[in-house]
């Protein structure tokens, strides 16, 4: 045995010499050796494709604001909701308003510029105001003049001279055309000068219910001032938002009142010499 043992290891050199590789016992040996370290290696990952985005999967979280106006109206009692509405009512009346008399204005503005081209165009001062609007300012002074004009003699102011009857007449149709283009304006003055006011009311109401809350907590933590506070910081932004375009509005028709009321004027004072003269 020691014998085969001596020559078994010439032959598996002369072996390896001649063939350049080794016995299949041996190759048997490496593979098993190498098998347990390929099984050991991790599996391979697959590679995304060249050019592909990855799309990772997004949730968008939609938190409700705890202290906007949807939890004033809930959360409040019925003190900051009388508020609320008050404000709002003021609002929608200076609104409606501002565009209603802007409307009207428009219409008297349009009006002055037809009395140049249609009555003082016209034969006589009938003609010319059955030419003017229905309704309209300067047809209601010329109507006024003339039938103060026709119905002078014979009447309780017949011992009212011609002049001062007619002129009395028309700066009364003058007066009434002022007093309508006031109206709704007091109004105005009214929600620009008290809206901050009530919005600084509500502003108090928040705070006593902060001071509350913190007092019933016995903690100043952020969560129990953070509502209230957040109501009396919307009561005010709401007073202040009613009440500038209650003021400018009211500042802006005063002005276009007064442009409008000196045409009026103007146009009275016209009809007023053309009747004394005589041509009805």
């Amino acid at each position: 045995m020691s014998f085969l043992k001596l020559l078994r290891a010439p032959l598996v050199a002369a072996t390896i010499a001649f063939t350049g590789t080794l016995p299949l016992a041996a190759l048997a040996q490496e593979t098993a050796a190498s098998a347990p370290a390929e099984a050991s290696a991790p599996a391979d990952v697959t590679a995304p494709a060249p050019g592909s985005v990855p799309t990772p999967e997004t949730k968008k979280e939609t938190i409700d604001n705890p202290y906007g106006l949807d939890a004033l109206w809930s959360q409040g009692d019925f003190v900051a909701r009388g508020t609320l509405i008050i404000m709002i009512l003021m609002s929608m009346g200076s609104w409606y308003i501002i565009f209603t008399k802007l409307w009207e204005q428009h219409k008297m503005f349009k009006s002055a510029g037809s009395v140049g081209d249609d009555f003082w165009k016209s034969g006589s001062i009938k003609a010319g105001a059955a030419k003017l609007e229905e309704g309209s300012a300067f047809r209601f002074v010329a109507d006024q003049g003339i039938k103060a004009a026709e119905h002078h003699e014979g009447t309780l102011v017949d011992n009212i001279d011609l002049h001062t009857w007619i002129g009395m007449s028309v700066e009364r149709a003058v007066g009434n055309i002022s007093s309508r283009l006031q109206d709704g304006l007091a109004f105005l003055a009214t929600v620009g000068s008290t809206a901050p006011f009530v919005g600084l009311f509500g502003t108090v109401w928040g705070i006593y219910h902060a001071l509350t809350a913190i007092g019933i907590s016995g903690q100043a933590s952020i969560d129990k001032v953070a509502g209230p506070v957040g109501e009396a910081l919307i009561m005010t932004a709401f007073g202040l938002a009613v009440a500038v375009p209650a003021v400018m509005g009211y500042n802006w028709l005063i002005r276009r009142n007064k442009s409008v009321m000196e045409k009026v004027r103007a146009f009275s004072g016209d009809v007023h010499n053309v009747l004394l003269a005589g041509k009805k």
